[in-house]
């Protein structure tokens, strides 16, 4: 029964952990990360009503706020890229900074990092690259999360960092989502008007190739 508690409570009783609490700092700010970021993993979640209410006023504060720090990071990264929403309309010099930043963001956050969490946690590259598309996603189902396994010994620091790089890495994320929406977009509405044009030059032609129907004068 203690066991199954602590289980519940996100303590993992298997092998020999030293970690006196699953609700040190990094820990803490980890799961402070998951919230605000709306991750939420489901490994790690207040137990106690005081902790419970205290996480709702957080998130409707934290949410907001998170949201508003990614939209001014994300207009930052749209200023030294001359704006990705009008990369198309000015080839060139637009498009290869596009390119750059594409390249770059994909080695920083989604190459790179599968690499680190493969050697620190054990898990393959495959599973890496899986958690990192998951975590910046905010899908974040929590059948891997990092920092959990009771057998391996964390820097301190680990989960603090990995929370700031997931931070980092949603704007970046948020940003190419939306260029390849607005692309779809695009493409959607080019192709819905060239659908129009051709049904309308077809429903021309077949007027004008009609013959003239004959008409019946009725005298009065």
């Amino acid at each position: 029964q203690v066991l199954m508690e602590a289980w519940e409570k996100g303590v993992n009783p298997e092998g020999n952990s030293t970690n006196p609490t699953n609700w040190d700092f990094s820990n803490s700010f980890f799961f402070a990360g998951t919230v605000v970021t709306t991750i939420g993993y489901g490994n790690l979640s207040p137990s106690t009503v005081a902790g419970q209410i205290f996480c709702v006023f957080y998130a409707l504060f934290g949410v907001p706020l998170n949201l508003a720090f990614l939209n001014q990071l994300g207009k930052g990264l749209n200023a030294h890229l001359l704006t990705l929403e009008r990369w198309v309309q000015k080839p060139g010099r637009a498009q290869v900074q596009l390119a750059i930043f594409l390249t770059t963001g994909t080695l920083l956050f989604l190459v790179f990092p599968p690499l680190v969490f493969s050697y620190v946690e054990g898990w393959s590259y495959g599973e890496g690259f899986y958690f990192t598309f998951i975590t910046l996603s905010t899908i974040g189902f929590g059948d891997y999360v990092v920092g959990t396994n009771p057998n391996k010994h964390y820097i301190p620091v680990y989960r603090s960092l990995t929370a700031i790089w997931i931070v980092f890495g949603l704007a970046w994320l948020a940003l190419v989502f939306n260029v390849g929406a607005d692309l779809m977009e695009r493409y959607l509405q080019l192709k819905w008007h060239k659908s129009d044009l051709s049904l309308a030059e077809g429903a021309t032609t077949k007027l004008e190739d009609e013959p003239e129907q004959p008409r019946i004068h009725i005298p009065s």
